[in-house]
């Protein structure tokens, strides 16, 4: 009986990460083709691209600097792309002060943060001291934007609502989440594999809160009842409180990063 080999199974993991992340990468699709028909980006943010950006070209690097990581840097290659895609459509569509605030944070953070760490890690650091440098940055940024939807779950619980949640979009990340832990795991990589346990974990715990919740018909508007009156007539119940940007766009950061 024959076993598949580590550098196989990486090599699996590593595909299966790919293609997974790539359906995600392309998630905000529906978004952009809502702005698209609005003629306008107003309402929505950029912050959830520019985050995915950085994060995505953080991982391009240190993918470069590893060796036998193609896969890796084809995903982020992708998602490098991808994203500075939406980021040109939502500045096409954006008013004024939009624009300049999203230009203001690109050149901050995407072009300047991310060009301190290249340009003080290719200075300062050799060999293996600059990859798991690199590693270690790579892993605090993804553990950090695993960590967004907290809030997320936070609100279903306090409204019984999960239309705030989606179920199909935290299940493939948490799939994300498992192929790139294996991927990192049969790599020996523990900045990949570590972020990603605490993915699969933080996932998990969403989906089981929105199976919780899933057929409450109790509906909020900040947590309270209300009761009307017309007439004769009294009706008791609560109004369903209209998801937010800010909770939307939540969800969507760690849509967009999910390596």
């Amino acid at each position: 009986m024959s076993y598949l080999s580590v550098h196989q199974l990486h090599f699996i993991f590593g595909l299966l990460g790919n293609l997974i992340s790539f359906m995600v990468f392309l998630a905000p699709m529906p978004t952009f083709w809502t702005i698209y028909k609005k003629k306008t980006s107003e309402g929505f943010q950029s912050i959830p691209y520019l985050v995915a950006l950085m994060s995505a070209m953080l991982l391009l690097y240190y993918g470069a600097l590893k060796t036998n990581a193609i896969l890796l840097i084809s995903i982020n290659s992708f998602g490098c792309f991808i994203e500075l895609v939406y980021i040109a459509l939502y500045l096409f569509y954006a008013p004024k002060r939009e624009k300049i605030l999203t230009m203001k944070l690109f050149v901050v953070f995407d072009l300047g943060f991310c060009g301190v760490i290249l340009g003080g890690t290719m200075l300062f650091l050799h060999g293996m001291k600059r990859t798991n440098a690199v590693g270690l940055i790579c892993a605090a940024f993804n553990l950090s934007v695993f960590a967004s939807p907290l809030s997320i779950m936070k609100r279903v619980i306090t409204t019984k609502s999960v239309e705030f949640m989606s179920f199909p979009l935290s299940f493939f990340l948490t799939l994300s989440a498992v192929m790139w832990f294996f991927y990192g795991f049969f790599m020996k990589d523990l900045f990949i594999a570590l972020p990603n346990i605490v993915g699969f974990l933080l996932g998990m715990i969403q989906m089981i809160i929105y199976m919780i919740y899933r057929d409450k018909k109790v509906n909020s508007f900040g947590g309270k009842e209300v009761n009307l009156e017309e007439g004769d007539k009294k009706y008791e119940g609560n109004y369903q409180n209209v998801p937010t940007i800010e909770n939307r766009e939540i969800n969507m950061v760690k849509t967009n990063s999910n390596i």
